[in-house]
């Protein structure tokens, strides 16, 4: 019971957080400004985001309801509260403000944090750790996106 406890309340914040980095984008992906960029050619329809974040976030809820009722630390939160601001401010620094280099350093800690997830929980949640492998490769290719939008425009 603990555990479904924990996974409501994990996405109840992980889709709270989604939807504040998607108030802060404003029109983001739809504006004239990122429109008129040079994106990578592997830079995926618009709709395949939103069905990528909401397995993401289901999947990482899953996995930090594991996490969190085996480690429930303030270690745990302090990495899992940066995930968090990190994902939300991408948003703001990238769509809103249209700063690409700052937005790349912000994405490449956020795949970070994620690593750092993966390896430091992997020998204690076993098997349970492919549920963040999803969150995983999309922040690599959405960091690739945004090296690409740096690189070529």
């Amino acid at each position: 019971m603990k555990l479904l406890k924990y996974f409501i309340i994990f996405l109840i914040i992980n889709f709270g957080a989604l939807a504040i980095g998607s108030w802060l984008m404003g029109n983001g992906p739809k504006s004239d400004w990122y429109t008129n960029l040079n994106q990578a050619p592997w830079t995926p329809p618009g709709w395949v985001f939103g069905v990528a974040w909401t397995t993401i976030m289901i999947c990482f809820s899953v996995y930090m309801a594991y996490l969190y009722k085996q480690f429930p630390h303030v270690n745990t939160l302090a990495l899992f509260a940066i995930q968090l601001v990190l994902n939300i401010i991408w948003n703001y620094i990238f769509f809103a403000q249209h700063f690409v280099l700052v937005g790349f350093i912000t994405i490449i800690a956020l795949t970070l944090v994620i690593i750092s997830f993966t390896i430091i929980y992997k020998k204690d949640l076993g098997a349970k750790t492919l549920l963040i492998i999803p969150y995983l490769i999309w922040i690599c290719i959405a960091t690739s996106l945004n090296g690409y939008i740096l690189l070529n425009n």
